[in-house]
């Protein structure tokens, strides 16, 4: 039996996006609802972000383990396995807890448009109708399945290759992104034999080689072998294990291994039932929904977030815009201001970046000014056993103000902070050196950057006073 209620914001989907937009509709005065089709707090907490990481924690504890025990590793990765769900349920029941103290009600079941102000939400034997007057879709997305690889039994997606039950012997992963690299490395520490295909020149496309140069010398000790260049066709399934064939430099090639995982990326999840077609909304050949500087799609008063739209799929970009779109909805005048979205790889080495890179840069004909610093000679790292990496920041030339920055090594997901909030405040990299570091950490390898780049500058100015 069908059930009318009114709210004043609806949000749908409850990943970093949803709940962040359901929280901050609610603070902000608004009776506001919460759908949720599968497990609150969506991929991210369930089978992306947060397990994953658990995991990869877990493989550097065994990595650490295994020079003291000769342990196979089979009891050390089940019991991983408990506490990644530990870490999921308590994360899980935290985004619960706020919400109810918020005051949002969660729906759960799937929602479907019937008009531009009306959704039904369906669960098993029963349909309930929720009027809104403002809606944020934030329904984010899944892992791209390949016409040649489909999911299923021995090949993968990220989902079930974080929930194997044993370590498997080998593993073949088909794309070098960093999901790939992640999920490739924390098994390879586990004891996995690991084969990466990447179709690109280079694993971790979209970095600057002299930082994923650590990252795959790292890679190769960890035993993984990575082919570049490489077009997988197509699988064959046996009983215990995958046959893959794939193509490089125009022949073919067979690799076989215990499974095949699949991170080619990920598909926006605005097709199937959520009903746009029914209220004309739009979206792009890739899926995804068009909006303006406030979040709001071509109908005014809907809005959407997160991976269904342009931009790097984050979960922090998610939960930014999801407060902009709350806001807006609450008649607050706020817009969009994508002047630092940093990016984590969390390998090992880690990845980080922020703003513009020393080739984007040039790209832009901006005249520049690269300071680095070394981990290699920081107290912490070398303490840590962990001194590979550098720091690596980019500074216009003519004002010092910092406009990017890249690390890799050791706590670079933490490190990455300062310096995105750096170039949000349009600090220069003398606001940086002048900043009083503590001893010994890693921070400091960030400041000798920044000290770097001002003697740069120094030195550029003097030549041209000369001059």
């Amino acid at each position: 039996m069908s059930q009318l209620e009114t709210v004043d914001t609806l949000v749908i989907g409850s990943g970093p996006g949803g709940y962040v937009a359901a929280l901050r509709s609610a603070q902000l005065g608004m009776k506001t609802s919460v759908v949720e089709r599968s497990h609150l707090g969506g991929v991210c907490t369930h089978v992306g972000c947060i397990p994953s990481k658990a995991m990869i924690a877990e493989a550097h504890r065994y990595d650490l383990h295994k020079q003291w025990s000769q342990s196979d590793g089979s009891s050390f990765f089940q019991n991983a396995q408990a506490f990644k769900q530990g870490v999921v349920t308590k994360q899980a029941g935290g985004v619960n807890y706020l919400l109810k103290a918020a005051g949002v009600t969660i729906l759960e079941g799937e929602a479907c448009f019937i008009d531009e102000h009306t959704v039904a939400i369906k669960r098993t034997g029963t349909e309930q109708m929720i009027s809104f007057k403002h809606a944020i879709l934030a329904t984010g997305s899944r892992p791209i399945e390949l016409q040649a690889l489909p999911f299923g039994e021995r090949i993968l997606s990220s989902t079930e290759a974080l929930s194997l039950s044993q370590i498997p012997t080998s593993l073949i992963i088909i794309g070098g992104g960093y999901i790939g690299v992640e999920l490739g490395q924390m098994y390879a520490k586990f004891g996995t034999e690991v084969t990466i295909l990447e179709g690109g020149g280079q694993v971790l496309p979209g970095f600057e080689a002299e930082l994923t140069a650590p990252v795959i010398r790292q890679l190769k000790a960890d035993g993984i072998n990575i082919v570049t260049g490489a077009t997988a066709v197509k699988a064959e399934q046996h009983a215990d294990t995958v046959t893959l064939h794939y193509l490089k430099n125009q022949e073919q090639h067979l690799v076989s291994a215990e499974y095949a995982l699949v991170t080619v990326g990920r598909k926006p999840n605005t097709d199937g039932s959520l009903g746009l077609e029914r209220i004309n909304l739009q979206v792009t050949s890739r899926g995804l929904i068009e909006t303006d500087e406030q979040c709001r799609t071509a109908i005014p008063h809907i809005f959407a977030i997160g991976d269904i739209t342009k931009g790097p799929s984050l979960a922090h970009k998610a939960s930014y815009e999801a407060k902009v779109a709350a806001e807006v909805i609450a008649g607050k005048p706020t817009v969009l201001d994508y002047k630092a979205i940093p990016l984590v790889v969390f390998s090992e080495p880690e990845l980080a970046s922020v703003g513009l890179s020393e080739t984007e840069a040039n790209a832009e004909s901006i005249p520049i000014v690269i300071g680095k610093s070394s981990f290699g000679i920081n107290g912490r790292a070398l303490a840590l056993q962990r001194p590979e990496g550098f720091v690596k920041i980019i500074a216009d030339q003519a004002s010092g103000i910092l406009i990017g920055a890249q690390i890799v090594g050791v706590e670079a997901s933490t490190l990455i902070s300062e310096l995105t909030f750096a170039i949000e405040m349009g600090a220069t990299v003398e606001d940086l050196s002048l900043t009083i570091h503590p001893h010994p950490t890693l921070g400091e390898v960030i400041m000798e950057a920044a000290e770097n780049a001002v003697r740069k500058i120094r030195m550029n100015r003097n030549n041209d006073q000369q001059v």
